[in-house]
């Protein structure tokens, strides 16, 4: 007996397309998958690389931090030390300028006028004492002012006193103290180009 196939041709060629599409969406769904794993294990390959990096670099940032600090330290240490040698060094000229102004507040002295008290702040130099007369205390303000040590010597005040039953002027001034560079070959001071004349 014959066999006829009555289905038509058009549900056919529909059943072919809609299996042919279901295996297009298969292959379509196991591409997408295999896309998403791959760009997920590329992003965590790039991920923990740059982590890595990340690490290293905080690593150093912190090697650099403490040669900083170290830096500093020694920089500080240095400061210090710049600092005492400069106090030093001071010192060490003060201690010949000393010698100096006290030869040079001799020398100036005229006679009839003695000192009581010599006092220092800073380059101000306060110095009180005893005259016979006024005058004198006049010759002494010229002669420091004519020394290359002294400068700008101000009377403060002179008033009448009594020592030892005796009448005098007891006075008082004030005059600024003048740096003065040594010369090394002879010891004593070596005027600067600009320093006022006068008498040592």
């Amino acid at each position: 007996m014959i066999r006829i196939n009555l289905l038509p041709h058009r549900e056919l060629a529909r059943a072919a397309r809609r299996r042919q599409f279901n295996a297009l969406l298969g292959l379509a769904v196991a591409a997408g998958v295999v896309t998403v794993v791959l760009g997920h294990t590329a992003l965590a390959t790039r991920l923990s690389a740059q982590v890595a990096r990340n690490a290293y670099l905080t690593q150093e940032i912190a090697k650099l931090d403490k040669q900083i600090g170290e830096i500093k330290e020694i920089r500080q240490q240095t400061q210090a030390l710049l600092a005492r040698k400069q106090v030093v060094e001071t010192l060490q000229s003060n201690r010949a300028e000393v010698v100096h102004l006290f030869d040079q507040l001799i020398r100036l002295l005229p006679e009839g006028l003695y000192l009581k008290s010599v006092k220092q702040s800073g380059d101000t130099l306060t110095i009180s004492g005893y005259t016979q007369s006024s005058a004198r205390v006049s010759t002494l303000m010229r002669n420091l002012e004519d020394s290359p040590w002294f400068e700008r010597p101000s009377l403060i005040e002179i008033k009448s006193a009594t020592v030892n039953n005796l009448r005098a002027n007891e006075f008082s001034l004030s005059v600024k103290q003048t740096r003065q560079q040594t010369d090394e070959a002879t010891g004593k001071p070596a005027r600067n180009a600009g320093g006022k004349g006068g008498k040592a």
